[in-house]
């Protein structure tokens, strides 16, 4: 399971995104981006986080630490802003906490060019969760310490909003014409050969346990929360062993 912490101190929103994530002091003494269950894209998005940042970190890609936060709701009342109130009550329970990076950069090619092979295995595993926010316009990328560090991956993995009919996109081809590291690709076939070799079912079951029994709880059309993990599984298997179909065509 993910680390547990629970919080102490609501500290400030952060109205860049559409969620209102906010920055929140926890118990274990650390500084967390907390995105909230309760927020307009409910759990949903916080499976993805965990699923997208967890197998980004399988695959030597940097990312921040993840956390599960516990809240209570009476930490509601002290603040000023009636929406993040509202915000902090619809989030009772467990909640997903992101490792703060002060002093982080959002990425710009001008003062960060990428490694080939690092933008390579960025795009390949944004094409396999199919993550539409990597864009210029809002990169979801930070520079810190020097490195590359990916944030951001609640707009992957779309198939779920609809699993009646996630067979469908199994085999999409991912487009990454506005792919913030598509200028930087070097190799993408050999970095293709590579993953799929390493993206296996026990890999996928490995990170899809990670996510909390509650933020999976009642899909309709399952028969409970671990036939709804084995879909998981089995459609990014599936994408994965489909690779050579929905890789994009990228010129460095």
């Amino acid at each position: 399971m993910l680390p547990e912490v629970t919080a102490v101190r609501y500290v400030t929103p952060l109205r860049e995104g559409g969620s209102l994530p906010g920055v929140i002091e926890t118990d274990d003494l650390g500084t967390y981006v907390v995105k909230f269950r309760g927020a307009g894209q409910g759990p949903k998005a916080l499976v993805a986080e965990v699923i997208g940042g967890e197998l980004a970190r399988r695959l030597g890609l940097r990312t921040p630490e993840l956390v599960l936060v516990d809240l209570d709701p009476a930490l509601a009342p002290a603040e000023p802003d009636q929406e993040v109130q509202d915000l902090l009550r619809a989030s009772a329970g467990r909640n997903l906490g992101v490792d703060f990076l002060p002093g982080a950069l959002g990425f710009d090619a001008v003062s960060f060019a990428p490694e080939p092979d690092l933008a390579a295995r960025v795009v390949w595993l944004d094409g396999l969760i199919g993550n539409v926010d990597r864009s210029w316009r809002n990169p979801n990328m930070v520079v810190w310490h020097g490195e590359l560090w990916l944030i951001d991956h609640g707009a992957s993995l779309i198939f779920h909003h609809n699993w009646r009919n996630a067979e469908q996109s199994v085999r999409r081809p991912y487009d990454a014409s506005d792919h913030a590291m598509a200028p930087f690709v070097g190799d993408l076939s050999t970095v293709d050969r590579e993953l799929t070799a390493l993206v296996t079912p026990d890999l996928l079951a490995e990170v899809v346990a990670l996510v909390p029994d509650d933020w999976l709880a009642d899909e309709p059309g399952f028969d409970g929360v671990d036939a709804v993990r084995a879909a998981y599984v089995r459609h990014l298997s599936e994408r994965v062993a489909s690779s050579t179909v929905w890789l994009p065509e990228v010129a460095a």
